[in-house]
């Protein structure tokens, strides 16, 4: 399957292997990502420093962006790459929304819409977070919510107030 806007959220909050900070740990996922058979990075948004969501007391902040990337894959095949690019900067998988060195989820593949198998898609949660919508606005400010039908700007606006800042 062909799909010319594939969105990829990056993120992180823990030092990777080797104690490399968040923002390198993400940008080296970003190159990972540039490197992945049959796909090609399109455009990469500025990285925002975010707070935890939910809130969690002590828990550090986030460093996210989202690339836009594009070619021949299948939400499947996609999934378990971005699986072993999480397992080669360190992350483990224990609770949801604990801190992590690396995390990586599919946004959106073109206007597809499904339930299951995983992954979901568009993301379930997408919508709610300031650190995916703001990044999606630098690489993708057009997109419209495959689901919802509201284009990025409408949900942006809708957000309620949460901590996200651009790093540069």
């Amino acid at each position: 399957m062909f799909f010319s806007e594939i969105t990829v959220a990056i993120g992180a909050n823990l030092p990777g292997p080797g104690g490399a900070p968040a923002i390198e740990t993400c940008r080296a996922a970003l190159d990972d990502l540039r490197r992945l058979p049959g796909l090609r990075l399109v455009a990469a948004s500025r990285w925002f420093v975010t707070v935890p969501v939910p809130p969690s007391p002590g828990q550090p902040d986030y460093v996210n962006g989202v690339a836009l990337l594009a070619g021949e894959t299948t939400p499947e095949a996609l999934l378990a790459a971005l699986q072993a690019i999480e397992a080669a900067h360190g992350r483990v998988r224990g609770l949801p929304n604990a801190p992590r060195t690396l995390d990586l989820d599919i946004i959106a593949m073109d206007g597809l819409v499904r339930d299951h198998p995983d992954p979901v898609l568009p993301h379930p949660r997408a919508d709610a977070r300031a650190f995916v919508l703001l990044p999606l606005a630098d690489v993708l400010p057009g997109w419209v919510h495959p689901r919802l039908g509201q284009p990025l700007s409408a949900l942006v606006a809708a957000l309620p107030p949460q901590a996200a800042a651009p790093m540069d």
